[in-house]
């Protein structure tokens, strides 16, 4: 059953934005359904166009790009939330692909009807906007950190910002938060070897820093991993939802 905008889970959440009655009813008529895809399943393809954009409503997926020669960078990590296909929806075909990590539920929204959303919602399209330059700016902090941090560094900097980031959508539970990524995603989006990625996890378990393992994120001393990773304590901004 699909869920209707007005009672949306996420909307409810401290980490987005409010929205208006008349947005939301603009957005219930946006949204054309939803969209079940189970682990490895492709939702958006490099190199190809899509009539539909999405956002994530629950589970989470991968963002990556794909060298000639077959290598894979991982540019992106997909939460409950997250809007996926403007790119898609501007420029006509995808420039990275979109896969499902665990089995994920996405909000459909019909990419023809994207010039109505400007034309008839201009505070709902300049949100499309901010997501951009969100986006913009999360690029730009993450090329730093992998080309100017060390592996320590980078790794703490990755859990710091998926914990806050889950935290931030009501993912975290005692202390806990479920992460079904493998150490070698993480690898490919940090420029590191899988060797190195596992040494420096080991390290940061055997400082009682954080431990990953089995799909599961703890956070030990919330302090020291946000000094290495060399990020800011204040939380997680509140960000638009579409």
């Amino acid at each position: 059953m699909s869920t209707n905008c007005s009672n949306c889970p996420l909307r409810k959440l401290d980490a987005f934005t409010d929205m208006s009655g008349p947005e939301i009813a603009f957005m219930e008529k946006f949204k054309t359904g939803e969209l079940e895809a189970q682990p490895g399943t492709e939702i958006m393809a490099q190199g190809q166009s899509s009539t539909h954009l999405f956002t994530c409503l629950t589970g989470m997926g991968l963002r990556y790009k794909t060298l000639e020669d077959g290598r894979r960078q991982v540019i992106g990590f997909v939460l409950p939330g997250d809007f996926i296909g403007l790119q898609a929806g501007v420029m006509s075909e995808m420039e990275h692909s979109v896969e499902a990590s665990t089995s994920m539920r996405l909000c459909t929204f019909n990419r023809s009807d994207l010039w109505t959303l400007f034309s008839s919602h201009p505070t709902r399209a300049y949100d499309l906007t901010r997501i951009a330059a969100l986006e913009e700016i999360f690029l730009g902090e993450a090329l730093a950190v992998v080309g100017q941090l060390d592996a320590l560094a980078k790794v703490s900097w990755a859990l710091h910002r998926f914990y806050t980031r889950l935290d931030s959508v009501n993912m975290v539970r005692d202390g806990h938060a479920r992460l079904p990524y493998r150490q070698q995603d993480l690898a490919d989006a940090l420029g590191l070897s899988l060797v190195h990625t596992n040494k420096t996890l080991a390290r940061l378990r055997e400082d009682q820093i954080a431990t990953w393992s089995d799909e599961k994120l703890t956070i030990h001393d919330m302090t020291r991993l946000t000094r290495l990773a060399h990020a800011e304590s204040d939380g997680y901004a509140k960000r638009p939802l579409i």
